[in-house]
C-alpha cells in the first residue's frame, strides 16, 4: 500500500462529478484500451502469448465502459467509410447503453501516416531529419492528422523521440536522426502539426530504448543518468514544453537495471513534477504485463499493474490484460491504494474532455460519407519531403543525367528495389505493417517504383525517354546468384546501370530492418553488395541508390577501386520516393538531403556518435577506428555552396543568448537548398565534452550566385550539460563556434585530438587513417561564456532562432 497518497489532478467540475459517480469497475474500464479485429496478424511484440480474447461480445467487455479503442483502423484492411460507420454506431451506443455513457478514446498508429487501408504512406522519420525541415514535417503532420480527425480518430501513436545510438538496432527507420536538438526540433514540429488538426499526439519511447545493449530489441539500457539527462531526455522536454504534447509513451527496456514502465523517478519525477506535464501516459503494447513476464519484477500481473500505476502509469495498452481483474482484485484485497487509480482516471477523463468526448454533441452528427485518404495535397507534402531527404553521397559528375552530353538511350534498371514498392515504405507503414499478411489485397494508393517513375523523369527533364530494360539479379535477403546473368546482360548493353538496394522492412523477422529486426553485420543484406560489384565489373557507369532503414557500411561503394560512379541514399521515401529518385537521377530534383545519423564504418565500430569525446573517436590508444565513411550532416548537390563572413559575439554571460551569423553563397550554376549547420566545441569543461556538437541548423534555397546571411539567435542552454552533481549547467569558458556543412568540416587543419591525449607518448603502430571528405567550413570564432557557473531550468529556451537576410 502506498505511503504517501498521489496528488489529485487539477481537473473541471464536469470531470470531478463524472469520476465522482464511478465504481470501480468503471474506473478500471476507463484505463484500459479493448483491441478489435485481432486475428493471425502480428503488429506488436509477444502479441500471440498476450492474447486473451475469448471472443467475447463488444456489449458485455464494455458493460462497465471503455478507456480506448486498439486500432480501429489499423489492425486489418477495412474500408474506412464502412468503419467509420461503425465506430460512430458504436459510440452512440456506448453513450446510451453504459451507465455513465462516455464515449471511447480511439487510437492509431500514424508514423509513416495514418496506418490504415488506402491512406497517404509518407517518408520514415530517418528522411524527416535528412530533410533538416522541421516546417514541412510539421505540414505533414497537420495533414495526417486531418484524416484521422475526420474518421474519428483521437489519438496517434508518434512521434518516435528515440536517439539513434546504433544502426545494428531494427528500430533506426522509426527514428530522426543521432543528433538530440534535430530528433527534438522536427519530432516537435510533427506533434505541433498533429495537435492543430485536433488529434493528440504520442511520444514515445520514454526514455532510453535506442541505447539497447548491442543494438538488440528490448535489451537492456546500460546508460548512466548523465547520458539519458543529456541525451535521450532533450528531445522529450522540447515536444512537451514547446510543443504541448498531450501524450507519452513508456518505453519496454529497463535503464541501469529499472524497467522504464515501474520508473516512478522518470514518469513521475521528470515528466510531471520537473517537467509539468499534464497529459496521459500510456503503456507500451503489453508493457505492464511484461513487468511479470520479461522484467520479472512482479509475481503476478496484479504485482505489475500496481508497479505501473504507482510509476505513473495512466493507461494500459492495447487492452486490459493487467489493469483490469488482477488490479479490481488487488484493490479490493488492500494491496493497492484506491487514490492511485483516481489519479489516473482523472487524467483519462480530462483528456477525453480536452478531445470532447464528454460533450453532449459528441458524435450526434453523421459518420463521412466519403474519404479519401490520400488527395493531392498529401502526394504533394509527400512528394516535396521525399526530395528533399534523397542525399547524395558520391557523384564522380554522372549525375545528373540531364548534363549529358547525349541522352542515354538504354538504361538498365536493376536491383532488388528497383521495381518493388513495398521497398519504399518503413516498418510502420500499413503495407508492411499490416497488408504483409493479406498478400490478396490491394494497396489502395498509388506507389510508383523507380522503374515506373524513370521513363517520366527524363522527359521532365527534358530528355529523350530512354529504353529500359530491368533484371532484379537478386532478392533482398537470401544467398541466391542465379540472377546475376541477367542483370549484368542487362547493364553490359546499356549506356547506364541504376542499381537500387537496400532493405525491406517488416516485423519480428519478416524483413531486413524495422521492429525486432535487429542486424549482427551492416553489410548490405544477401548477396546485393556482389550483385552491384557484378555489374561495375561490365565497365558501364552505375548509380547505385540504397533504399534502406538503417545506414549501411558501404564504404566499398564510396571510396573503392571499383566504386560505382554515384551514390544516392534514401531512407524508406514513401509512396513519392520512385518519383522523387528519378528526379534526382534525371536532373529535374537537387539533391539536398542530408545524412541524419553517420554513415559506418563497420558493425565493430558501434554503437557510435558524432558528440563524442575525444577518447569516443580514434586515436593512438586503440587499434580500431570509429570514424565512419560519412559524417552526419554530409550530403552533397549539383551546385556548390560556400560560407564566409562568420559573425559571432564575442562574449555571453552563461544563461544568456548569443548572436552567431554567416554568409552563404550558391557559388555554383543550378539552383539548390543547402542546409547551414552551426556548431561549437567547448574548449574546457568539468566533465569532457564532444569534440563538436551541432548547435542549430537552416534550411535555405538559394538561386545559381544568389547569397544571403543566415542568423542564429542562440541560448547558451544549448551548452548546457549535467555536471558531476546531476544538475544541468552552463559553465564559463572558451567555446569555439563555426558554421559547416556536415560534423567534420573545417576550414583549417583540425585540433590533433590524438596528440593532445598522450602527448606523443604513445604512436600506434596502425594509426587511423586521415581521411578528408567533401565540405565547407567557416574558420572557428571563439566565444567567452561569462560569469557563475549557471543552472538550467525548464523555463530557460531551448530552441535557436533563426533569420535569412
Amino acid at each position: 500500500m502506498t505511503q504517501v497518497p498521489p496528488a489529485v489532478p487539477q481537473v473541471s467540475e464536469r470531470v470531478a462529478a463524472l469520476h465522482s459517480a464511478m465504481t470501480l469497475d468503471e474506473k478500471l474500464a476507463q484505463l484500459v484500451g479493448y483491441w478489435l479485429d485481432k486475428g493471425g496478424e502480428v503488429v506488436a511484440p509477444m502479441q500471440g502469448e498476450m492474447a486473451t480474447d475469448d471472443g467475447a461480445r463488444l456489449e458485455e467487455v464494455t458493460r462497465h465502459g471503455i478507456g480506448h479503442y486498439t486500432r480501429v483502423y489499423g489492425t486489418r484492411p477495412v474500408d474506412p467509410v464502412d468503419r467509420a460507420r461503425w465506430l460512430w454506431d458504436e459510440q452512440r451506443r456506448l453513450r446510451a447503453q453504459t451507465r455513465l455513457g462516455i464515449p471511447a478514446l480511439v487510437h492509431e498508429e500514424c508514423l509513416t501516416g495514418l496506418a490504415a487501408w488506402k491512406a497517404a504512406t509518407f517518408p520514415t522519420p530517418l528522411a524527416w531529419g535528412a530533410s533538416f525541415d522541421p516546417e514541412l514535417v510539421a505540414e505533414m503532420g497537420r495533414l495526417i492528422g486531418g484524416s484521422m480527425r475526420e474518421l474519428g480518430i483521437h489519438q496517434g501513436l508518434a512521434p518516435v523521440l528515440d536517439v539513434v545510438r546504433d544502426p545494428r538496432w531494427g528500430r533506426v527507420d522509426e527514428c530522426i536522426a543521432e543528433d538530440p536538438y534535430l530528433v527534438g526540433t522536427v519530432g516537435t514540429a510533427y506533434v505541433r502539426g498533429m495537435q492543430e488538426a485536433g488529434v493528440h499526439a504520442t511520444l514515445k519511447h520514454f526514455v532510453g530504448y535506442s541505447a539497447s545493449r548491442a543494438g538488440r530489441n528490448h535489451a537492456p539500457v546500460s546508460a548512466g543518468p548523465r547520458e539519458i539527462a543529456d541525451v535521450f531526455l532533450p528531445p522529450f522536454e522540447m515536444a512537451v514544453l514547446d510543443g504541448g504534447a498531450r501524450s507519452v509513451m513508456a518505453t519496454y527496456v529497463d535503464v541501469d537495471g529499472v524497467p522504464m514502465h515501474a520508473s516512478g523517478e522518470y514518469l513521475t519525477g521528470v515528466l510531471r513534477e520537473q517537467w509539468g506535464f499534464d497529459g496521459t501516459v500510456v503503456a507500451d503494447y503489453f508493457g505492464v504485463a511484461f513487468l511479470e513476464v520479461m522484467h520479472r519484477v512482479a509475481a503476478d500481473r496484479g504485482q505489475a499493474a500496481a508497479a505501473a500505476l504507482e510509476a505513473g502509469l495512466d493507461v494500459e495498452l492495447p487492452s486490459g490484460d493487467a489493469f483490469l481483474e488482477p488490479l479490481a482484485a488487488a484493490v479490493r484485497a488492500g494491496d493497492v491504494d484506491e487514490a492511485l487509480v483516481d489519479r489516473a482516471v482523472l487524467r483519462t477523463l480530462a483528456q477525453k474532455e480536452e478531445l470532447g468526448l464528454l460533450d453532449e454533441d459528441a458524435f450526434a452528427g453523421d459518420a463521412p460519407a466519403s474519404v479519401d485518404l490520400d488527395p493531392p495535397e498529401h502526394r504533394a507534402v509527400a512528394r516535396r519531403l521525399a526530395e528533399e531527404s534523397v542525399v547524395l553521397l558520391t557523384n564522380d559528375g554522372l549525375l545528373p543525367l540531364a548534363g549529358w552530353s547525349a541522352t542515354p538511350a538504354r538504361v538498365a534498371v536493376v536491383g532488388p528495389n528497383a521495381h518493388r514498392s513495398d521497398a519504399l515504405m518503413g516498418c510502420y507503414s500499413f503495407a508492411n505493417h499490416v497488408l504483409a499478411h493479406h498478400p490478396d489485397v490491394p494497396k489502395g494508393f498509388e506507389i510508383p517504383t523507380v522503374l515506373e517513375s524513370l521513363g517520366e523523369a527524363f522527359e521532365q527533364a527534358g530528355l529523350e525517354r530512354p529504353e529500359l530494360v530491368h533484371a532484379p539479379g537478386c532478392d533482398v535477403e537470401g544467398e541466391d546468384t542465379s540472377g546475376f546473368a541477367a542483370a549484368v546482360e542487362a547493364a553490359s548493353g546499356a549506356d547506364l546501370a541504376v542499381v537500387v538496394v537496400g532493405d525491406h522492412a517488416g516485423l519480428f523477422g519478416r524483413g531486413t530492418v524495422g521492429e525486432g529486426n535487429d542486424a549482427e553485420s551492416l553489410e548490405l543484406p544477401g548477396v546485393q553488395r556482389a550483385l552491384v560489384e557484378a555489374v561495375v565489373a561490365t565497365g558501364t557507369p552505375v548509380a547505385m541508390v540504397v533504399v534502406s532503414g538503417r545506414p549501411y557500411a558501404i564504404g566499398w561503394a564510396l571510396d573503392g577501386d571499383r566504386a560505382p560512379a554515384a551514390v544516392l541514399q534514401a531512407f524508406f521515401p514513401g509512396e513519392e520516393g520512385g518519383p522523387a529518385l528519378a528526379g534526382v537521377l534525371a536532373g529535374t530534383v537537387n539533391p539536398s538531403g542530408r545524412l541524419p545519423v553517420s554513415l559506418p564504418r563497420s558493425a565493430g565500430a558501434q554503437p557510435y556518435s558524432y558528440l563524442h569525446p575525444v577518447l569516443g573517436g580514434p586515436s593512438d590508444v586503440t587499434s580500431t577506428d570509429s570514424t565512419p565513411l560519412r559524417p552526419f550532416g554530409f550530403g552533397l548537390s549539383y551546385t556548390s555552396f560556400a560560407y564566409t563572413d562568420l559573425q559571432v559575439d564575442d562574449d555571453v554571460a552563461a544563461g544568456g543568448t548569443f548572436t552567431a551569423a554567416a554568409r552563404v553563397t550558391n557559388t555554383g550554376t543550378h539552383a539548390g537548398a543547402d542546409v547551414v549547420q552551426l556548431y561549437a566545441r567547448d574548449l574546457v569543461g568539468s566533465l569532457p565534452r564532444p569534440v563538436v556538437q551541432l548547435l542549430a541548423y537552416r534550411r535555405v534555397e538559394l538561386a545559381a550566385g544568389e547569397s544571403v546571411v543566415v542568423t542564429f539567435q542562440v541560448p547558451t542552454a544549448r551548452l548546457a550539460f549535467t555536471d558531476r552533481r546531476m544538475a544541468r549547467v552552463v559553465e564559463a569558458g572558451d567555446v569555439e563556434v563555426w558554421a559547416g556543412s556536415h560534423a567534420a568540416a573545417t576550414a583549417t587543419v583540425a585540433p590533433d585530438d590524438v596528440q593532445e591525449t598522450t602527448g606523443g607518448a604513445i604512436t600506434s603502430a596502425r594509426p587511423a587513417e586521415k581521411r578528408q571528405v567533401p565540405g565547407t567550413a567557416t574558420p572557428r570564432a571563439t566565444l567567452v561564456v561569462t560569469g557563475e557557473t549557471y543552472a538550467v531550468t525548464p523555463a530557460d529556451p531551448r530552441v535557436v532562432g533563426s533569420t535569412v537576410g
